[in-house]
């Protein structure tokens, strides 16, 4: 890493920190760092400083916390123009903080993100949710949760309409017990993983394996032991011909899951790894 550029996280180390210690901004620069890797942080550290600082005036003369969210909003869904790519969803580049700063295009989590750091910048403590289908923000009002979606220009969302966009994923309404633990703020691990996951998926449905290899691989940079990544990886590794990683990892992903649901598929996908596919030299 060149000494003009202002430091990221490093890889090795970020497994070692707590999650409040993981730095959400830089660290999401840093996995847009494997795609673009001339990327300089400092500018869009500086785009992010300047949406708060042109708000910071405004912000601070409100007083209710609902409303400093509407001054918020604004600027960066009205104004700014920041807004979700309906159009193109799975596009990975709404998954890359620096392309979603350039093109003022993004999904739920990485609008989330722009949205979370300018409000905390301002000292509003809004946090992330990773509600089933689509990541939302929060915020603790009177006793009660300011809920918004980044997607649809920072939108507040009623009691109702959660319950209606959680009933898909769980089956049924969820009442206010479950609903409040869906509704509970998301670390900072979480957040990242979630962008990895969301880009795995992207590469692994267009058959671009490598990068679907490289998205798990920086998984469990974050979480070294996690049996899913651990699988996601040896299926790309296959796929891309690595059989020594991918009996490895498929194996080490058996041991740690021996009871899953998927186990037999991946003992004749570790069979398929053991085979003839490696070319003798």
């Amino acid at each position: 890493m060149g000494n003009d550029r202002t430091p990221l996280p490093d890889w090795n180390t970020l497994a070692t920190l707590d999650d409040d210690a993981l730095p959400l901004l830089p660290a999401a620069l840093l996995i847009a760092r494997d795609e673009y890797p001339d990327l300089d942080p400092r500018p869009y550290d500086a785009v992010v400083q300047a949406h708060a600082d042109h708000l910071r005036g405004q912000v601070a003369a409100i007083e209710p916390a609902p409303l400093k969210m509407a001054v918020i909003n604004h600027h960066l869904f009205e104004e700014v123009g920041y807004s979700g790519n309906h159009d193109e969803y799975y596009d990975p580049r709404n998954s890359y903080l620096n392309q979603v700063l350039d093109r003022r295009l993004g999904n739920p989590i990485s609008l989330a993100m722009v949205q979370m750091e300018v409000a905390r910048r301002l000292g509003i403590a809004l946090d992330g949710v990773s509600f089933p289908g689509h990541f939302l923000v929060r915020l603790p009002v009177d006793g009660g949760l300011l809920v918004m979606d980044p997607f649809n220009g920072g939108r507040p969302l009623a009691v109702e309409e959660l319950r209606e966009r959680a009933r898909p994923h769980l089956g049924e309404p969820p009442d206010d017990t479950v609903l409040l633990q869906i509704l509970s703020p998301a670390p900072n691990r979480a957040i990242l993983v979630r962008i990895l996951r969301n880009l795995h998926g992207v590469y692994a449905e267009q058959g671009q394996w490598d990068r679907a290899a490289r998205s798990v691989d920086r998984i469990l940079r974050l979480i070294p032991d996690q049996p899913e990544a651990i699988r996601d990886r040896g299926l790309a590794y296959l796929q891309l011909d690595y059989l020594p990683g991918a009996r490895q990892d498929l194996s080490r992903y058996l041991g740690l899951a021996p009871e899953a649901p998927d186990a037999e598929q991946i003992r004749e996908r570790l069979v398929e790894a053991a085979g003839t596919r490696a070319v003798v030299h």
